[in-house]
């Protein structure tokens, strides 16, 4: 059927034609085909961005340390750490203000000058020869990252029809972090490059440096090009026509996008199940080496394949979420019914992700850690999608910007909590544990352990299940259901 109306589109004048195949299907009860998600205007070239600029910025991060690592003469390891800083502290002082900037100013437009700004940035790097001026290079694409992030998620729900959100999601998520293993082995490769050339290492990092620089640039380039009207209307560009900066009305656009954080239940349990959940989350990375030289015995491999385990559970989490959304929209279409079940999806998804971390610390088999690990894995990767199509959902577009800092916000400063709290909880109920148990619990013929990392685990699986239950409950409360940003304020009717 399809070929034959691509055949008649030749003709000019077959759009009667179509309308009547349309509708000889549609009281035939027969599905009409729906396009598919890269058939949607710009969304392809929006990925490719994503994908490019990620991959360039894994390359940076890593050439980004080598630097450090030698402008910080005697103290190399301190200069690291002062990079590092400088890439995660803006992130918390900044993001609401930067949800502001994402949410008042021509979206398109702030994206392709944050990957201008980060490619100049970039190519500056290998004249530094000082720490702060290294530091202040990281302060300052981490700035332009902060807004680059949440006005990409911003125009997700502009090019891409609703049915389509979670597999958008499920393939923003492989661009962003997928492609850190390309990156990884691409840097290693111009290392091996540069070295057969007889480069010496300040000449490989500025290999990479520049190839970084260039991936930004190629996204600039694509982002410019997308079909994208501007989402500021005449209203909201009336109230700006002064162009003084007006402190109060920041505050006001601040405090309204805080306000619909606590009044819209979807948007609450995202937030809510996904800051107490990356606590967990956060934990498990520095205790999984003490965990697999404690519990499992694994030799120095356990711990890598610990993280490549669950890794690999969250592409498979993600894949299935892609798979069981389309499986549930078709059906959707087919019985007419509207419900698509995706925030009992969240909501499930914490729970087992709970149920898995507290098994894998459990057991001592490390097969049987593996595998629980992977469920876990599985479990983040569904709640990570479905949470971020939650929020495209239901967050007007005048808000999204500001949603989406806080998101990203809550989320980092979480994972960096569990991060700096798990070692401090494993000494802790290592302590507690030998002064109660004695570090073992016999019954009978059954013995098990109890190092202070299954304490630590265990209270990181409990916040899993915490997670899940706050999430619920706020899904369950009936305020502010419904509550959205008012209509006209999100219509882009201005095309200027």
């Amino acid at each position: 059927m399809s070929s034959d109306r691509s055949t008649q589109s030749s003709g000019g004048s077959d759009a009667p034609d179509a309308d009547a195949d349309t509708e000889a299907e549609a009281e035939a009860g027969v599905e009409p085909a729906q396009p598919g998600l890269f058939a949607a205007p710009g969304f392809l070239r929006l990925w490719i961005a994503q994908a490019v600029s990620s991959f360039g910025d894994w390359i940076g991060l890593l050439a980004i340390l080598v630097v450090a690592n030698r402008v910080g003469g005697d103290q190399p390891g301190g200069a690291i750490t002062l990079v590092i800083t400088a890439r995660i502290l803006p992130g918390f002082f900044l993001a609401s203000a930067g949800g502001i900037i994402v949410d008042r100013f021509n979206r398109k437009r702030l994206l392709v000058i944050c990957d201008i700004v980060r490619a100049s940035v970039l190519l500056t790097i290998p004249f530094i020869d000082r720490v702060w001026t290294l530091v202040l290079a990281s302060l300052v694409l981490e700035l332009a990252t902060s807004l680059w992030s949440p006005a990409k998620e911003a125009i997700i729900p502009n090019i891409v029809p609703e049915r389509h959100l979670t597999a958008a999601n499920s393939l923003g998520m492989v661009a962003a972090y997928g492609t850190f293993f390309v990156g990884g082995l691409a840097f290693a490769g111009m290392a091996k490059l540069g070295a057969a050339f007889g480069w010496t290492d300040i000449g490989q990092v500025e290999m990479a440096l520049v190839v970084d620089s260039a991936t930004f640039l190629v996204a600039a380039l694509l982002i410019a090009t997308l079909p994208l009207a501007p989402h500021i209307t005449a209203a909201h560009r009336k109230r700006d026509t002064d162009r003084r900066i007006d402190w109060g009305q920041g505050f006001r656009d601040l405090r309204e996008g805080w306000d619909f954080i606590f009044l819209s239940p979807q948007v609450r349990a995202v937030l809510v199940g996904l800051s107490t959940g990356m606590i967990a989350g956060g934990m498990l990375i520095p205790l999984s080496v003490v965990f697999n030289d404690e519990i499992l015995g694994a030799g120095s491999a356990g711990h890598s394949t610990i993280l490549v385990v669950m890794g690999v559970g969250a592409g498979v989490g993600v894949s299935l979420v892609t798979l069981l959304q389309s499986i549930t929209s078709r059906r959707r279409q087919r019985a007419g019914s509207e419900p698509l079940g995706r925030t009992r999806q969240f909501v499930t998804s914490l729970f087992l992700a709970g149920g898995a971390l507290g098994l894998a610390a459990t057991v001592s088999i490390s097969l049987a850690a593996y595998a629980a690990v992977f469920v876990l894995g599985v479990a983040a990767g569904s709640v990570y999608v479905n949470g971020v199509t939650l929020l495209h959902e239901n967050v007007e577009e005048v808000l999204r910007g500001r949603i989406f800092a806080a998101m990203f916000t809550l989320v980092r400063f979480f994972v960096l909590v569990g991060m700096a709290i798990g070692g401090f909880l494993s000494d802790g109920f290592n302590w507690l544990f030998g002064e109660l148990f004695d570090n073992r619990i016999e019954i009978g013929d059954w013995e098990l352990a109890l190092p202070g990392v299954r304490g630590a685990l265990w209270l990181g699986a409990l916040l899993m299940l915490l997670a899940g239950a706050l999430a619920g409950m706020s899904l369950r409360s009936r305020r502010g259901a419904g509550r959205r940003a008012p209509q006209s304020a999100g219509t882009g009717e201005d095309a200027s």
